[in-house]
């Protein structure tokens, strides 16, 4: 019953909580206890709710079934949905004041939680489509939200690519589910039946390629990430870090569920499938970086650079070996930790000063401290910097390039990885540094009027920090980034544990 309450309440109770009507400050204490409730009953349902069972809600057919159950990565990706959510909402209390139609924004938040909550805990393909789908329609309004011109091209671009994507995906369930065994149910190693794709190999192959190419969209892998950096400056900013540290990621759930649970890593081990999926993520990584390097509007540059982080993700589970899954699930966690911290905070920088650039930035360290110490904290975890999470990760994902065996990849990954890592120094630190160190000459930040002519409140010219509401989740989030890092042996060592059974 856990796994299905779950995602349901916070679906049925955002809505209910959004249509009634009552003053802001009631609503938010019903949001807050909605969101509570939630990730109670979440996380119970991961850690509490009958571990390697499975709820079977509905049955479509004889395999095809809405299943809900948990396992180890399922935890992982729970755990990242509950943090990144609870940082968000409770800063959008305060974000949110600068925006029209608050109630809408959150109704649609947290149906998407409810669809993520879902996508972690599906059982099955047709399942994990199901929630994929949900949480795509849900996200649409969000990049929408502000209806302009702009917005509803960003927001038809978005819901074009998800669809696109997520058409090639289902290609790929059609036929795992026809090559299967008695049971479509999720298997380390896979459930195919070997029998039946005897002198289907390739074809087969080629849809499971064009599949991880489809999920991979979400995660803004080439050549589908075109709608990233078109929605993310659009959005309100904490809908631009649900949409970058997590809501992306279903897609690299997706891929983990069809590769590692459905046909299996040694079906594509060798084959041109492993080969394309690596040549891929390694020019997406590169690209988004570049790409992040020469764009000047903030939230622009942080959404090229979840093109190329994203990537990193990929790059370790398409190597498909231990370290390369254990150096992804720990890019998945300090990414949701750093990149929602960098939303968040590029959110505090258009709240307060209306700044959109990174140029406009300058001077702004000594005005906000804790939310340009937060944002510094989470881009050298982003870079790699030890001892925060991100090195920890490509330590990991280094390591599975190096020891994968694959001549040319095996010095190419950690070659792009550093080049990457390098240029995301360079589109990161310049802010920071520009932001304490802004040099003499240059004059105090100024704050601009807002959109729809909101004039900046007044504040004492000592600061301009937000109310907690806002560096609260930056302050917990920044934290998490480092806790990834200084624990990531012990998150490695428990995840190698249970997931060598995929290989």
């Amino acid at each position: 019953m856990l796994f299905v309450l779950a995602p349901l309440l916070p679906a049925v109770g955002g809505i209910l909580v959004s249509v009634l009507k009552m003053e802001d400050r009631a609503r938010h204490v019903y949001y807050l206890l909605l969101l509570a409730v939630t990730d109670v009953l979440a996380l119970s349902a991961a850690f509490l709710g009958g571990a390697g069972g499975t709820v079977t809600l509905l049955h479509f057919s004889e395999k095809v079934t809405l299943a809900f159950g948990m396992d180890t990565v399922g935890k992982v990706f729970l755990l990242a949905v509950c943090a990144l959510y609870t940082a968000a909402v409770i800063y959008s209390f305060q974000y949110m004041q600068m925006e029209d139609r608050e109630n809408v924004f959150f109704a649609f938040t947290f149906v998407s939680m409810g669809a993520m909550i879902a996508v972690c805990e599906a059982a099955n393909l047709a399942t994990v489509y199901f929630a994929f789908e949900t949480a795509t329609l849900s996200t649409v309004p969000m990049v929408l939200h502000d209806r302009t011109k702009a917005a509803v091209a960003a927001g038809m671009k978005y819901l074009f690519y998800s669809m696109g994507g997520a058409l090639l995906g289902l290609l790929g369930v059609f036929f795992v589910y026809a090559y299967a065994g008695d049971s479509a149910a999720f298997a380390p190693g896979g459930f195919l039946d070997m029998a039946k794709a005897a002198g289907h190999e390739n074809l087969l192959r080629g849809v499971i390629l064009a599949a991880i190419i489809g999920f991979g969209t979400k995660a803004g892998m080439y050549p589908m990430h075109g709608w990233l950096p078109a929605a993310h400056p659009i959005a309100p900013a904490p809908a631009s870090a649900l949409l970058s540290g997590i809501i992306a990621k279903a897609g690299i759930i997706a891929v983990i569920r069809l590769v590692f649970f459905s046909v299996g890593a040694d079906f594509i081990r060798g084959t041109f499938v492993q080969y394309t999926w690596l040549t891929l993520a390694l020019l997406t990584v590169f690209m988004g970086s570049m790409m992040a390097f020469r764009e000047k509007v903030t939230k622009k540059r942080l959404a090229y650079s979840t093109v190329s982080q994203i990537s990193y993700i990929m790059v370790g589970l398409a190597f498909l070996s231990p370290d390369g899954i254990v150096g992804a699930l720990l890019h998945v966690l300090q990414h949701v930790a750093s990149k929602g911290t960098l939303f968040l905070a590029a959110g505090v920088f258009i709240f307060k000063l209306h700044s959109h650039h990174v140029d406009e930035l300058k001077g702004i360290g000594k005005k906000m401290p804790i939310t340009m110490w937060c944002f510094m904290f989470a881009a050298l975890s982003l870079v790699g910097i030890p001892p925060f999470g991100g090195f920890t990760s490509k330590w990991y994902l280094a390591s599975a390039a190096i020891e994968s065996g694959l001549s040319v990849y095996g010095i190419l990954a950690p070659v792009v990885l550093l080049i990457s890592a390098l240029l995301t120094a360079g589109y990161l630190f310049p802010i920071v540094i520009d932001a304490f160190f802004p040099g003499k000459e240059e004059a105090e930040p100024e704050r601009k009027a807002g959109k729809r002519g909101r004039q900046p409140e007044k504040e004492e010219a000592a600061s301009l920090e937000p109310s907690p509401l806002m560096w609260g989740p930056l302050i917990a989030l920044s934290i998490l980034a480092l806790l990834v890092g200084v624990f990531g042996r012990g998150i490695a060592d428990a995840l190698a544990a249970e997931l060598t059974q995929l290989f």
